[in-house]
């Protein structure tokens, strides 16, 4: 399996319904992986690919509304799709609160399931594009020497090479050396889009040489 393929995980403690969404999911395409419960699930490493979850409400032990909150804070970024029997209307303004895509009772349409991971697949694809990015932006930023960064906080904050220079005491000439070098070593082609980079690490104008490099 190539690790940009979507998967779709289905956690439900009924066999019949864990097999027949395997078969109905798995006919479209999409990589499927089948749990029995909420930990089961949680045991399974987190993926950086397209991913979501079909999750039942009603589960032995950790029960879908719980496991949601954990998801919440161990993998933000995965959609979750609930199926319930017995849905109530607090339940589902709860689920939905928390983040979740659908809410479906069961028995539901097989269009509506399929509509609604497709949905949940392109929301996660998103936040795979946008960590894939950050994650170049730190490996590029961690290039960059002490004197690089400290010119890139300079640079973004505003000042002029001439300014740059003067606050490092260094040349305006040596200025643009690591100027250069750095834009380089960032792929930025112009200070707007590494002003947009910089905003993308969080770094702060001026203390960029002084933010940690997430590894």
């Amino acid at each position: 399996m190539s690790p940009a393929s979507p998967v779709v995980f289905v956690v439900d403690d009924d066999i019949s319904i864990r097999e027949s969404l395997e078969l109905l999911i798995g006919s479209t395409g999409w990589q499927v992986e089948i749990f029995a419960s909420a930990l089961e699930f949680l045991a399974r490493p987190r993926i950086f690919a397209p991913n979501c979850l079909v999750l039942d409400v009603s589960l032995p032990g950790l029960n879908g509304l719980d496991l949601q909150k954990r998801i919440a804070v161990e993998r933000p970024d995965l959609p979750i799709i609930f199926m319930t029997g017995h849905g109530d209307i607090p339940m589902t303004v709860r689920a939905m609160k928390a983040g979740a895509v659908e809410f479906l009772t069961k028995p539901f349409n097989d269009e509506c399931l399929l509509n609604a991971i497709a949905n949940a697949l392109e929301r996660s694809r998103a936040i795979v594009d946008r960590e894939t990015e950050t994650r170049m932006l730190r490996s590029r930023y961690a290039l960059l020497t002490s004197r690089e960064r400290q010119v890139m906080s300079l640079v973004i904050s505003g000042l002029l090479n001439k300014q740059v220079g003067g606050e490092l005491g260094i040349s305006e000439i040596t200025v643009k050396a690591h100027r250069g070098s750095m834009m380089r070593k960032m792929q930025a082609e112009s200070l707007a889009e590494l002003i947009n980079m910089a905003a993308r690490l969080r770094l702060a104008p001026s203390l960029a040489e002084e933010a940690p490099v997430a590894r």
